[in-house]
């Protein structure tokens, strides 16, 4: 209504009166408004910024003759259209397309700024659009937390507010490289990012979460460094919303925000960014649609529209003379204010360069020509700016446009890297607010027992899950709040983990029912709570005592989980400080730290020096190994530097392909029990000096005294060097000869008094017969010869001494010793006491001794004839688990803060004494293959390493000097542990270990 004709207002008169005096004070108003603005312009001088502010962007000669020998052949219309950037969306259909065809190649126009869609998409009509345009268009993008703010299949960064939290800018630094290649990659030149709002407001309804914070100096700090990242890839970093969004309660999409500061603060502190990236080489400004009464005397007069704040703060007072953007001219902030064409016309009166997001460029063009023609525009101000698009042009390469190859598009926007800066991060910035009594990290596991409830609608499973591969962690629902804390007292801990969507237009805030189950389970109960959202949401909570613990982790995807879930059992410090104040309870800048705990963490490849590409070659070996039927399904574990950085399953349990290996399932693992269970044990009782490397046999088992086994050395012994025979099939002589089934005489099918051991599902054999294993091995011929012979009756006989000496059965032995305290929570004997047996793949199908499928009980005959429990097998496990203690030995008899034996003991057990005569064991150890022979490595280990492999297709090995933890799980001998082994024939084990030596980059 604020432009009807003359004609339109004879015909009305009648009617609508009334409504036309309102009609005309209005136009009044904006002819009152344009004039104020042309009348500036004709009075004042016209400001080149690039003579009154900083000139970073030096103007070469090549660059002016460019700039020159363009403007000189455009016509007038092509100048015009050079200074408007035109909305472009991927996701849209060929109707839209055409219609950019057609501005494109009828209006000129000078750029486009992508809005939704998918990289490849975009890319294909970027190259289009550029090869119909004369001059190259300039393809601008909202890239603020990277591509994933409008584009599918690209990678999501963290928010500004969560890098608000990092103090490394080094770090801030490193992701504008990143975002600014993958940018670049996708042909665009302008990203308008960063925010460099200072977010006072928490209430403030469009910025948020897109600030660093509330401090000018932390705000600005991270900006420069982001900003530095970008333009050291040549892609244009624009700030934005000049003169400052941060304390706004409209979002200026939908209506015109009022900023009530005075001109003082406004320098002071609003300001304060533009004026330190201005002087450090800021590209672009984006300039917001904002009422700022100190700044602009006509009431509610969008900044984006003033020629006072465009021009003489931005460009005179400030000096800026980079390209001056207007936020997008579609929202309501500015289109509210005036129609299209008119609103472009007055926001290049105001000394704005390029117009974003016009909404009718033929009507705006159209408007141009008029003001031309009327002189409230002239040649200069056009060429001015027009010159001053086409040098950016020129710096941004596109007098050289190329166009976007988009074969490997998806790829290298999406590369290992992007994670493994993701994961530093959040290691950085997420932030403990609150320890008392020092909860985090929860340091004993053996005590815990723990507790997680989840809050929020989104998920928290890999929070739950990474949890898990520390302790035994119980998620606990109940719809009733006193059910719920019922339930809670069987636990001494409780994290309660709120959850909310990553993304960022999302409302963060808790429900009341959620705030009150808060209150309700602290009162109750030691709660850790870990909030998966804005900083902001804190302000809901109103007392925070019954807290124990206390951490912001900002945003809600799987790394954020990951890395937090690190924090609480203390594989990582405290770093991360709240960029915000949350009312009287943390100040900006407040964040704790605590000590870290040496135990397994998870980080991705290149973090800890090693190859992506050249790791995920491990899947082909384990492919093949599963479609030539060398095993159904195996997990693999790869750890470097106290991180676990590859851990992956592949197949199934069985060849029917019904149920998928996961990294949570249970493997037999066979002689790896040997290192995980009973040696670990002996080297205890070595540490405490009950035994040493002349301690014979006779003297630790009495069976043994006084018969040929009486002098044997414990360094001999667990060297397999003690003339001790391979093994005896203890099972033959309790089945029948002819029908091969058990016999009565040794067997029950339940466990009646004297029948307690468990041998397998419905078959119970005598008690005593554990008795006559251990006789029958003390009766056992030596070998006629002292050369190396691996045996499993060392650890058989080691077994029997440790429940001897401690009057404790092994199993026990061990979950107390090592399983409760190192969280090996899936690592224990006869695993169907306690877990379903569809996450344990079978190992056989027995048909010479049991006559059923072996699943969840152990394998190895002689192990099932004691029990399940023995020493040389018997133990079900996962590759984490098993890495677990294996980095306990990397770590010389420390893990997570416990000495479980001395450096000198660990030292001792993996020191090779009989090398010189071929036998190249440690104490229980095994050790790389000595020079011409075979073994169980690749051969690319050194001579420090150290590991076991087992019957069932398994493998662990350690080497210090690279600092690597390898594990390989299998079922290989499923149906048939008869049959072939191709896995080792084939050297599928050590293949892998291969690949990842090749894989160490440093």
């Amino acid at each position: 209504m604020k432009n009807l004709g003359f004609k339109f207002l004879l015909f009305s008169v009648l009617t609508l009166f009334m409504v036309n005096c309102s009609v005309n004070k209005n136009m009044s108003k904006e002819k009152n408004a344009i004039s104020k603005n042309v009348e500036k312009s004709k009075t004042e001088k016209f400001i080149d910024p690039s003579k009154v502010g900083f000139n970073l962007f030096e103007d070469t000669d090549s660059e002016k003759k460019w700039v020159d020998s363009i403007y000189n052949t455009m016509t007038f219309e092509e100048k015009l259209g050079q200074l408007f950037m035109v909305a472009a969306y991927s996701n849209k259909d060929t109707i839209h397309f055409n219609g950019l065809d057609k501005l494109i190649k009828n209006y000129k126009i000078g750029g486009l700024i992508f809005f939704q869609g998918g990289p490849v998409r975009q890319a294909k009509l970027t190259n289009r659009f550029q090869a119909e345009s004369k001059i190259p268009l300039f393809i601008g993008n909202d890239a603020e937390w990277g591509l994933s703010m409008r584009l599918d299949s690209t990678y999501r960064y963290p928010w500004n507010m969560t890098l608000g939290a990092i103090q490394d800018m080094k770090l801030i630094e490193e992701l504008g490289v990143q975002m600014g290649q993958e940018t670049k990659r996708i042909g665009i030149q302008f990203n308008f990012a960063p925010v460099i709002d200072i977010n006072t407001n928490p209430n403030n309804p469009i910025i948020g979460n897109r600030s660093f914070g509330e401090n000018k100096e932390e705000v600005t700090k991270r900006a420069v460094s982001l900003m530095k990242g970008f333009q050291n890839q040549g892609v244009f970093s624009t700030g934005k919303h000049f003169p400052g969004h941060g304390d706004s309660e409209t979002d200026s999409h939908h209506g015109l925000p009022t900023i009530n500061f005075s001109k003082d603060r406004l320098d002071d502190v609003e300001f304060y960014p533009y004026k330190k990236m201005f002087s450090l080489g800021l590209a672009s400004v984006m300039v917001a649609h904002l009422n700022v009464p100190s700044l602009e005397n006509r009431p509610n007069y969008p900044s984006s529209i003033s020629y006072n704040i465009v021009t003489n703060v931005l460009k005179k007072d400030l000096g800026f003379k980079g390209l001056i953007f207007t936020d997008a001219l579609n929202m309501k902030g500015a289109s509210n204010f005036k129609k299209p064409g008119e609103i472009d016309l007055e926001a290049f009166l105001a000394g704005n360069d390029i117009l974003l997001f016009p909404e009718d460029v033929p009507t705006a063009i159209e408007k141009f020509t008029q003001a031309y023609k009327d002189t409230l525009i002239t040649d200069d101000r056009i060429e001015f700016s027009v010159k001053k698009i086409l040098k950016y042009k020129h710096k941004s390469g596109l007098n050289k446009y190329k166009p976007i190859e988009t074969s490997t598009l998806y790829k290298d926007l999406n590369k290992p890297i992007n994670n493994s800066l993701q994961y530093k991060l959040y290691e950085n910035a997420i932030t403990l607010l609150q320890n008392k009594d020092s909860i985090i990290p929860i340091k004993d596991l053996a005590k815990s027992r723990i507790a997680y409830v989840k809050l929020g609608d989104d998920s928290g499973n890999t929070f739950l899950s990474t949890l898990n591969k520390y302790a035994e962690v119980t998620e606990v629902f109940n719809e009733n709040i006193d059910s719920l804390n019922q339930d809670l007292k069987q636990f001494n801990t409780v994290i309660i983990g709120f959850h909310k969507s990553d993304k960022a237009w999302k409302k963060h805030e808790f429900s009341e029912k959620e705030l009150l189950w808060i209150q309700k389970i602290s009162e109750n109960n030691n709660v850790i709570l870990d909030v998966f959202a804005k900083p902001y949401t804190l302000l809901q909570i109103k007392n925070f005592d019954n807290i124990k613990g206390l951490i912001l982790t900002y945003q809600n995807g799987d790394i954020a989980q990951e890395v937090s879930a690190e924090l609480i059992f203390g594989t990582i410090e405290a770093k991360g400080k709240i960029p915000v104040s949350i009312g009287e309870f943390f100040k900006q800048g407040d964040g704790l730290t605590i000590r870290t705990i040496n135990r397994l963490g998870f980080t991705t490849p290149e973090n800890v020096g090693m190859n992506s590409e050249i790791l995920s070659k491990i899947e082909i070996i384990a492919k093949k190994a599963i479609d030539q039927k060398m095993t159904p399904g195996a997990q693999i574990l790869v750890a470097r530097k106290g991180k676990v950085i590859y851990q992956k399953s592949f197949g199934y349990h069985t060849y029917k392909n019904e149920t998928k290996v996961k990294n949570s399932d249970i493997y037999d693992i066979a002689s790896i029990t040997k290192i995980v269970s009973t040696l670990p044990n002996v080297m205890k009782e070595y540490d405490a000096k009950k035994i040493n490397l002349e301690t014979t046999l006779g003297s630790m088992l009495p069976e043994a005294k006084g018969t040929d086994k009486d002098s044997i050395r414990f360094k001999d012994l667990l060297s397999h060097y003690a003339r001790l025979q391979a093994w005896i099939p203890f099972y033959k002589t309790t089945v029948d000869s002819v029908t091969k089934l058990p016999l009565k005489k040794y067997y029950r099918k339940t466990g009646l008094t004297g029948f307690s051991e468990q041998v397998t599902e419905n078959l119970f054999i005598s008690k005593s017969y554990k008795d006559t294993i251990i006789n029958k091995i003390i009766r056992s011929k030596l070998l006629p010869k002292k050369e190396y012979k691996y045996s499993d009756f060392t650890f058989i006989l080691l077994k029997e001494y440790l429940e001897k000496v401690n009057n404790k059965t092994l199993d026990v032995l061990s979950q107390e010793n090592f399983f409760s305290k190192l969280g090996m929570n899936n690592t224990l004997y006869n695993p169907l006491r306690k877990f379903d047996m569809s996450i344990i793949p079978p190992t056989e199908v027995d048909t010479y001794f049991r006559h059923q499928l072996i699943q969840g009980y152990v394998h190895d005959m002689g192990a099932a004839m004691q029990g399940g429990v023995a020493g040389h097998a018997g133990i079900f496990s996962n590759s984490n688990d098993v890495a677990k203690m294996m980095q306990m030995y990397l770590q010389k008899g420390n893990y997570g803060g416990i000495q479980y034996f001395s450096e000198q003991t660990f030292n001792d057990f993996n020191t090779c004494y009989f090398c010189a005569e071929g036998n190249r064991r440690g104490l229980g150890l095994d050790k790389p293959q000595l020079p011409g022979t075979s073994g169980p490595t690749c051969g690319c280990a050194s001579l420090t390493s150290f590991g076991h492999t087992g019957f069932t297709g398994t493998m662990t090995w350690v080497d210090p000097e690279t600092e690597i933890v390898y594990v390989f799980l299998s079922n290989r001998t499923f149906p048939d542990s008869n049959a072939p082994n191709k896995l080792s024939k084939e050297n599928i084990r050590e293949d892998i270990q291969k690949i990842i030596y090749e894989a160490i980059i440093k």
